[in-house]
């Protein structure tokens, strides 16, 4: 019986024939390209993120790797704790530990590419409380390597876990870990938010709806995998109310090559304005050498282009690896309620 193919919005393909291999290949001999810049380090406080179980925040790791609380809820996305991709070390240590790094209550996966699922860190993080979340395609893998404990999704489906509500969203992008399983398993970003305070789940308390006191909500956040520009973020944008969004900027040269399935900087300030969030951290870059940019290049492009569109300096926050980023609830009148 042949393997379920999963595909992208509008069909758009990723995929690539030798012939353009070869010709990336030869272009990548002709460049001389400049390391010498890296991520900046700082040391995580990792005794406030064990501590932690009140505040809304966001530690980079690394490439997409972040430590995310949220609810209480303690949650990594795509782990990745390697030494090398491929033939490529490390270009920085990864911002915690992972022996540092607090007990999981959720592990997500956005695709079953070796940069965002590596299953050495996948058994380390993991335990028995230790709920994880993968695409459609990739559960029966996952049963297979020891992770019992795992949900897969669809596009747009969800699930709660500890008063999270966790939706599996579209990306444009393409999986393969072997030879015979290409794009067999789905790939996606994920959306957290509040199920107490989404419509037709108990809503804003309103016991003091006549009093006017502020009813904090935590913020929307969007973890976008990996992905090519596409109409898809606009669709989420309309579907959810974000806040911030993690945003992949790097691996996009040669453009020719990367366009259906990496952002360019530009591209990536393009999807977050899509998105109508109010912050973007920009992810998937500085970690591992995947493509032909640099750390510096994306970055460079990434505050050209802000300046050219007129986004606010403080709406595009660079993270250093193991910087973390505390995220303030948002505040609504309940006494504006009916």
């Amino acid at each position: 019986m042949p393997k379920y193919r999963f595909n992208n919005i509008d069909n758009v393909s990723t995929d690539k024939t030798l012939k353009q291999f070869r010709q990336w290949r030869e272009e990548r001999r002709r460049k001389i390209k400049d390391y010498s810049f890296a991520v900046p380090f700082h040391t995580a406080d990792v005794e406030f993120l064990h501590g932690n179980r009140e505040e809304t925040t966001v530690t980079w790791i690394g490439h997409s790797t972040f430590l995310i609380q949220y609810l209480g809820l303690n949650m990594v996305t795509d782990p990745v704790w390697a030494e090398r991709m491929a033939l490529s070390r490390r270009l920085a240590r990864p911002g915690i530990p992972i022996q540092d790094v607090p007990p999981l209550d959720v592990i997500l996966l956005s695709h079953s590419h070796y940069d965002h699922m590596h299953i050495n860190s996948l058994r380390k993080l993991y335990s028995a409380k230790t709920q994880l979340i993968v695409p459609s395609g990739l559960k029966s893998k996952m049963i297979r390597k020891g992770f019992h404990n795992c949900v897969e999704l669809n596009w747009w489906e969800h699930i709660t876990v500890g008063g999270v509500r966790i939706s599996f969203v579209p990306a444009q992008h393409w999986t393969r870990r072997t030879l015979t399983d290409t794009n067999t398993s789905h790939w996606g970003g994920y959306v957290l938010e509040s199920e107490k305070h989404l419509p037709g789940h108990g809503g804003i308390p309103q016991n003091d709806k006549d009093s006017g006191t502020e009813e904090p909500v935590p913020p929307t956040l969007y973890f976008v995998g990996d992905t090519g520009y596409f109409r898809g973020f606009k669709d989420i944008g309309e579907r959810f109310d974000i806040d911030v969004t993690l945003m992949p900027i790097g691996a996009y040269e040669p453009e020719w090559f990367m366009t259906s399935q990496h952002v360019t900087p530009e591209e990536a300030l393009q999807g977050f304005l899509d998105t109508g969030s109010e912050l973007m951290v920009p992810m998937h870059y500085g970690t591992f050498k995947l493509a032909d940019d640099t750390p510096k290049e994306a970055l460079d492009r990434l505050e050209a282009e802000r300046r050219r569109l007129g986004i606010a300096k403080e709406r595009i926050r660079v993270l250093g690896h193991g910087e973390m980023l505390r995220i303030e609830n948002r505040k609504i009148k309940t006494g504006s309620l009916t």
